[in-house]
């Protein structure tokens, strides 16, 4: 009796068939050269829109897919962008503005068949050698530079490897990269307006790292903004921007003989410790004291009360800082990108301060 083919062994060999069709597949089934193929199939001038389009139907119709490890020989280029960042991996991971930033960089990416690589680290040393090593190792096309601080050394690091790269915010210093900015002052005064309109006279900040320049200018605002509400300096405390620094400044603020009726937080993980803390000390949200966020997170509208916040549409400015970087990286320039002022939200976690 004559045997009969398996057919899943069929489908698998056709299969890897498929994966293994070539550029000179291509070129043979259409009749061209291989050079032909390669400048139609990356989209290069010189080809014919008749000629591009039946080698882009051969293309498909042999399943021919692009090998990202030949893409990046004959272009030299990595088809990858990273991203370092110098933190406590602790610190970081429970913060969600990262997340929600990466996830609006992903957006940009995965559609281009492009990846991130993500490097966390525990200082400034460590984070200038690493960026010497991706460019050495040839592993990404440009950077994007986070949490920008003082006099920041990456900003001429960067200029001397000649690496495409992107800061999020401008730096306080001469820097020959574009930008991806957004106001926050605004929301930090637009707290303190609120909560003084609302009959609040202390009003303290949990401020972030001072080495910071988002910290350092969330900090000032909130000092200029008590000025002009005329309620002096205001009691300011820092912290490295963590879940358990705001809950420990939380607690000094709260225990003190004559402790504010409101705090302006400068992120949302803060304000949402502290407003787990004063619960465990028996100060009622709002009742007793009214608390402000920053970054509006997505579960800051979940927590009880849902917290009075400052967006800041992290996922937004993923998508801009992704798209300033990949055209630079093909183009060679890009300009400056003001996203809107991040403003107040709005919610229940500030009311009226209780009777002096």
């Amino acid at each position: 009796m004559d045997s009969q083919p398996d057919s899943s062994t069929s489908d698998t060999s056709a299969s890897k068939d498929a994966a293994r069709v070539t550029i000179a597949d291509v070129a043979r089934q259409a009749g061209v050269s291989k050079g032909l193929v390669s400048f139609a199939l990356n989209d290069r001038p010189g080809v014919s829109a008749e000629t591009r389009a039946r080698i882009l139907s051969v293309a498909g119709l042999l399943g021919w897919t692009p090998s990202l490890r030949a893409r990046s020989l004959s272009s030299q280029r990595s088809f990858a962008l990273g991203l370092v960042i110098a933190r406590d991996p602790e610190v970081l991971g429970s913060d969600p503005f990262f997340t929600s930033f990466i996830a609006g960089v992903e957006t940009i990416l995965a559609p281009e068949g492009l990846a991130l690589v993500l490097s966390v680290v525990p200082d400034e040393k460590t984070e200038l050698a690493t960026y010497r090593t991706l460019v050495a190792d040839g592993r990404v096309d440009g950077v994007f530079v986070s949490d920008l601080r003082q006099d920041d050394a990456r900003i001429p690091c960067l200029t001397e490897l000649g690496l495409p790269t992107v800061t999020l915010g401008r730096p306080d210093q001469p820097s020959p990269f574009p930008s991806v900015s957004i106001d926050d002052t605004q929301g930090i005064a637009e707290s303190v307006r609120h909560l003084s309109t609302l009959g609040h006279r202390r009003i303290a900040h949990v401020a972030g790292s001072p080495a910071m320049l988002h910290g350092r200018r969330r900090r000032d605002a909130f000092t200029q903004a008590m000025h002009a509400a005329g309620l002096g300096q205001g009691q300011i405390v820092e912290t490295d921007f963590s879940i358990a620094a705001g809950a420990d400044a939380t607690r000094k603020l709260l225990r003190q003989p004559e402790p504010p009726t409101a705090i302006v937080f400068a992120n949302d993980p803060m304000a949402i410790a502290g407003i787990g803390v004063a619960q465990e000390l028996g100060v009622r949200v709002p009742d007793d004291l009214s608390i402000t966020g920053f970054d509006d997170i997505e579960f800051a509208r979940y927590v009880y009360p849902a917290l009075t916040t400052v967006g800041a549409t992290p996922m937004v400015w993923g998508r801009a800082a992704a798209s300033t970087l990949l055209g630079l990286i093909r183009t060679g320039s890009a300009e400056d990108v003001e996203l809107p002022a991040a403003r107040l939200i709005v919610r229940g976690s500030a009311s009226a301060p209780p009777p002096y």
